[in-house]
């Protein structure tokens, strides 16, 4: 189908990144799965590419780009190529809008820089055992000291993506207890120093899929955070993350989106070359079928994913339409996936295939970042129902 979303400017960085997704990540992927974790050193290599600071100002040593579609290409070219950059998308999806969005100058002074080279790596914080998507019932307490010098933090986090590399991490704690009108008042956001005494990385959680992203269980005992690493105003976090939510949607949405458009290419390759009674698997009729009615769904989530990037960029994707292209990339995604997978038969089912990795990690896609369900009680509340 013929794009509009994209230029020349991101043909030429498309180019770049599956070029380097060639040379450095395609070659020891198998050893990343095998180990269930990116090397460290891996997003440095990122930050020299430009990858990390595509959005951040020039005054920060970034590129001043205001615009998702770098980030949308990369959806597209490690879908294409089977592979994932581990953790390193919660880095600038979900890290970098809160540090853009809330620090002080000298705040970013002291952030950006690192964060664009990516010697410092951040992670986001939410979600605590027990709790799920409700955030407003998290037990996490951050207590102002006597001096007010510095916060104390004592709770646990648990499903952090990036936990276990991440140098940073924005922590949301209870400041303040909830007011009996409002739940969600008394949460504030903090930039944790993850090499603070009382901070500690659990377990490394064992996942279904996304095996390559470090997803860990977090611990803080009397963990001392300087007053100036709060983001934002005290008491206001819920309302920050609510502000967030519908670009984190947009970006399971082309993610999705670009897994499924991968999963089409993968079972037409295989296809092709896989012979079964003296004809290719390509030559039967139902398999014809099958790869036409996925690619149907592709056009159509790819031109749900294009106008949601088209919004996002323009600053007019609401919490109902981000909320509506999750819902329908990840549903199509689910259904084009398990079709592509089928049509490899048996070799579908080994990890060996990418199909099958892409299989489990597509998994997630509605269930992370609000569940499909709560996408619905959304989409049906903007219908005024």
């Amino acid at each position: 189908m013929r794009r509009t979303v994209f230029n020349e400017d991101h043909e030429a960085f498309r180019e770049t990144i599956r070029a380097f997704i060639a040379a450095e990540v395609v070659p020891v992927y198998d050893e990343w799965f095998a180990a269930g974790v990116v090397p460290r050193e891996f997003y440095g290599k990122l930050g020299e590419l430009g990858v990390f600071g595509i959005t951040v100002d020039e005054e920060y040593d970034g590129a001043g780009i205001d615009s998702h579609k770098y980030e949308a290409v990369i959806y597209e070219e490690t879908a294409r190529a089977g592979v994932s950059f581990g953790g390193s998308g919660v880095h600038t999806l979900l890290g970098l809008p809160y540090i853009k969005m809330l620090a002080t100058d000298e705040q970013k002074k002291r952030w950006l820089p690192k964060f664009t080279t990516g010697e410092e790596m951040w992670a986001l914080a939410m979600t605590e055992p027990g709790t799920g998507s409700d955030v407003a019932g998290m037990k996490t307490t951050a207590k102002l000291s006597e001096d007010g010098t510095h916060y104390v933090l004592n709770g646990a986090k648990t499903f952090i993506t990036g936990g276990v590399h991440a140098d940073r991490v924005i922590v949301c704690a209870r400041t303040s207890a909830p007011r009996e009108d409002d739940r969600r008042f008394g949460i504030s956001l903090f930039a944790v120093d993850t090499k603070s005494a009382g901070y500690s990385v659990g377990r490394k959680l064992d996942k279904l899929g996304l095996r390559t992203s470090d997803t860990a269980e977090l611990a803080f005992v009397d963990v001392k955070v300087p007053a100036e690493d709060l983001l934002g105003e005290e008491n206001k976090g819920f309302g920050y993350l609510g502000t967030n939510l519908a670009s984190e949607r947009w970006g399971i949405a082309f993610g999705a989106y670009a897994q499924a458009a991968a999963a089409v290419r993968f079972a037409k390759e295989y296809v092709l070359d896989r012979t079964v009674f003296g004809k290719t698997v390509a030559s039967f009729q139902n398999t014809k079928f099958e790869l036409a009615a996925c690619q149907a769904e592709v056009d159509a989530a790819q031109a749900v994913a294009d106008r949601a990037l088209e919004a996002l960029d323009q600053g007019e994707l609401t919490a109902a339409e981000a909320a509506s292209a999750k819902l329908f990339c990840t549903e199509v995604a689910h259904r084009v996936i398990d079709r592509c997978l089928q049509l490899h038969g048996g070799y579908g089912f080994m990890n060996e295939y990418p199909i099958a990795r892409l299989y489990a990690d597509n998994r997630v896609n509605r269930i992370y970042g609000g569940t499909s369900e709560v996408m619905k009680s959304i989409i049906a509340k903007s219908m005024g129902l």
